[in-house]
């Protein structure tokens, strides 16, 4: 498994609003400067399904992030189960006036792990910017 976290300085509240909106969620959910997510749903229930299109600004690449939802309590974990079997959780530890996140996934068999880590840190990293900046 691959974890990966960040503080968000905002409260729970905010957070979970912004981590399951899709509008929120084409904003933040990117790993490159290069790459974009121009469309998303979320049906955040159990068996329900997310789906975020992930595309390159030159339109040379693109990919469908997917899943079901397998668990949720709100405010404090989302586990899912990605397209490909892999299982993925997002734990929400809230602070008050802060949350911290923390991710741990299945990684893939094609790519690096320390690039898998990088690419997921990066997502984690531009969903702080974004939180605390909106």
């Amino acid at each position: 498994m691959i974890s990966v976290e960040v503080t968000v300085r905002v409260p729970i509240e905010k957070v979970w609003d912004f981590w399951i909106t899709p509008k929120h969620i084409q904003n933040w959910n990117t790993a490159f400067d290069n790459w974009y997510t121009p469309h998303a749903e979320n049906d955040l229930k159990e068996e329900g399904k997310f789906k975020y299109e992930m595309t390159s600004k030159d339109n040379t690449g693109s990919f469908d992030f997917e899943g079901i939802y397998t668990k949720i309590e709100k405010f404090r974990l989302i586990e899912y189960q990605l397209s490909d079997h892999r299982i993925g959780s997002v734990y929400f530890e809230d602070f008050g006036d802060q949350v911290k996140i923390i991710e741990k996934f299945e990684p893939n068999k094609n790519d690096p792990e320390s690039m898998q880590e990088k690419w997921c840190q990066d997502v984690l990293d531009n969903f702080k910017n974004y939180t605390e900046n909106s």
